[in-house]
């Protein structure tokens, strides 16, 4: 029986990609670095989880002697630091919706009671930016988990933000339905034993998803449908009973 869900942030609750990359590339040009991520590299870099990891992964490819310097981890620190207020400044007040179905699936199973948690490695200021929009200012109440980049030490695929999830949630794993747009989520997910559902992003598109329960380009709303009719969903948009459908392991192929 299907007892909560547990959300990743990033590209999953909302295309967030995009708006990183400009804040990244903001940051980089008021330190006065002349580093440029396009989306080609960006898409290559995100192979890397964790934004200062990110940072310095790049900066040992661009120079492997400077970053290997006493300077690079505190330059490191202040260009994350400055990256993730420009960042808050892009998607607050809204700016940056979140992607179909997932505002009123995250009501509806509110609603019905259903817990819910928050498993990223994004860091808390993020989190707090994307969704204090849509939701409100006491969006925490509407998790009875949040899990971020401050929770573990091991990101993803490391499978460490799942396992506090599901401590936070009290709940064992096949109990648990988890959504993710990335194979290193999916391979996070699923090796805590989650079955997870993901919804690519142009960014992930070409990433290998062996082992979801199910791959959808979006979760749909009654404005903005699904393509195909799936099988377990009553409408061309995922519900809480279409989730429970496919938890128990009945899903069908697409008609």
């Amino acid at each position: 029986m299907l007892q909560a869900l547990i959300f990743d942030v990033d590209g999953t609750l909302a295309d967030t990609e995009d708006a990183h990359r400009a804040a990244f590339n903001a940051a980089f040009a008021q330190a006065g670095l002349d580093w440029y991520w396009s989306e080609a590299l960006y898409t290559r870099l995100l192979q890397v989880a964790g934004g200062k990891e990110r940072i310095m992964h790049y900066w040992r490819m661009a120079d492997p002697d400077e970053a290997r310097s006493m300077r690079a981890r505190t330059m490191v620190d202040r260009l994350h630091a400055l990256k993730t207020r420009l960042y808050a400044e892009q998607v607050e007040g809204g700016r940056l919706p979140l992607r179909p179905g997932m505002l009123r699936l995250i009501r509806e199973a509110h609603a019905a009671g259903m817990p819910m948690a928050i498993a990223t490695t994004t860091t808390p200021a993020n989190v707090d930016a994307l969704l204090r929009a849509p939701f409100g200012p006491d969006w925490r109440r509407l998790f009875k988990a949040i899990c971020d980049g401050a929770t573990v030490a091991q990101k993803k695929p490391a499978p460490d933000i799942y396992h506090a999830a599901l401590r936070g949630l009290g709940l064992p794993a096949y109990a648990c339905l988890a959504f993710e747009d990335s194979e290193h989520g999916l391979r996070a997910a699923t090796a805590a034993g989650i079955p997870t559902i993901v919804t690519p992003t142009a960014y992930t598109a070409l990433h290998s998803f062996a082992g979801a329960l199910l791959v959808l380009p979006h979760l749909g709303d009654p404005g903005q449908t699904m393509g195909q009719h799936i099988a377990g969903a009553d409408h061309r948009w995922v519900d809480l009973d279409a989730l429970a459908h496919w938890h128990e392991g009945t899903l069908f192929e697409a008609s």
